[in-house]
């Protein structure tokens, strides 16, 4: 994962006026920052910005650069006022402190350049984690036993597989996790792959095979199912944006079953690419308000809900998709809804 590219594009002039909105600067933020290894792009525009995710307005990226600068530990940074407007400057010095938007060669590694969000974080969730259904899985070849007829094993062990294995080499172990289900229709979105290792097919005759394992998170049980790798590659470049549509939706699984639901912590939402949900997409969580009783009327009256925090979508399937907590101003759950920030 290291080896990872973790480069962000960035242009280096900040669009404060867009349409419809002005960017508002946090009160008291710094007019020099010095990168430093383990930040991200959403912490130092949470230095400027009282609304973090319009970062694509504070970065604004330069698509007509072929190579274009990428932010690394040691930049310094400096909010500028020019002809009215902020401008953000990186290493200020050259040009009477502007940095031209043309390619600069620069000896350093791009895997060492600060990424967008935590991908420490999400990273378990982009390379491997998947939502398949059910019938997926009980079509799946399964562990049939341990070489040795063990009902368990680890990383260097060889299991027997039995079933379809295809042309296929190297596989993901999984084990059938918890089910989505929407909260308002029970329509059941999909079921969690939970990873739990990877194996190479040493031989196979049939539908009986031998493969080894090169990795596991836990114990391979038998009936564990093998399921082929999906190429992915890891980007770190995310762009922030309201969803296309009007969107609204629940909050309705999170990472390791909590009750509580803080910053950081990776959640799934009952909307997906049929609701046109892509990665970028933020939005904001609100609580449901509490009912109370009318003290004149004796009337139940439910109080509105109470914007809580701020998520961004980092990966989508067709149903459901899983999103990364930015902000949460107090504790957040499973039910809690989304919609437009």
């Amino acid at each position: 994962m290291k080896n990872t590219v973790m480069g962000v594009c960035l242009g280096l002039l900040m669009a404060f006026a867009q349409a419809g909105d002005v960017l508002s600067l946090k009160a008291g933020h710094p007019q020099t920052y010095v990168v430093v290894k383990g930040d991200t792009l959403w912490d130092i525009s949470a230095m400027f910005l009282n609304d973090p995710w319009y970062w694509p307005e504070l970065w604004h990226y330069n698509p007509q650069v072929k190579n274009p600068h990428l932010i690394y530990p040691g930049d310094v940074l400096k909010l500028m006022w020019i002809d009215g407007k902020p401008v953000l400057v990186r290493n200020p010095g050259l040009d009477d402190g502007i940095v031209k938007l043309s390619p600069q060669m620069r000896i350093s590694d791009v895997k060492d350049a600060i990424p967008a969000i935590p991908l420490d974080v999400i990273a378990p969730f982009l390379t491997r984690s998947r939502v398949t259904t059910d019938e997926e899985l009980a079509a799946a070849p399964y562990v049939l036993a341990g070489k040795r007829g063990n009902i368990v094993a680890g990383a260097g062990d060889q299991v027997l597989g039995r079933g379809d294995f295809g042309s296929e080499e190297t596989f993901g172990i999984y084990r059938r996790g918890q089910v989505y289900i929407d909260p308002l229709t029970g329509e059941v979105l999909g079921v969690e792959a939970t990873d739990i290792g990877t194996a190479n097919l040493l031989a196979a005759e049939k539908d009986v095979a031998t493969l080894t394992l090169n990795r596991s998170t836990q114990e391979i049980r038998r009936a564990d199912r093998f399921l082929p790798l999906e190429v992915r590659q890891l980007h770190a470049r995310f762009q922030p944006k309201a969803p296309v549509d009007n969107t609204n939706g629940f909050i309705i699984a999170v990472e390791g079953g909590l009750t509580q639901i803080g910053s950081m912590d990776v959640v799934t939402l009952n909307l997906g690419e049929r609701n046109q949900v892509e990665p970028g997409d933020v939005m904001a969580i609100y609580t449901t308000g509490v009912v109370v009783t009318d003290p004149v009327t004796n009337e139940r009256v439910k109080t509105p809900d109470v914007r809580a925090g701020l998520l961004m979508v980092f990966r989508s399937f067709d149903k459901v998709s899983y999103a990364l907590v930015l902000k949460a101003e107090e504790a957040l759950k499973v039910g809690d809804k989304v919609k437009n920030p």
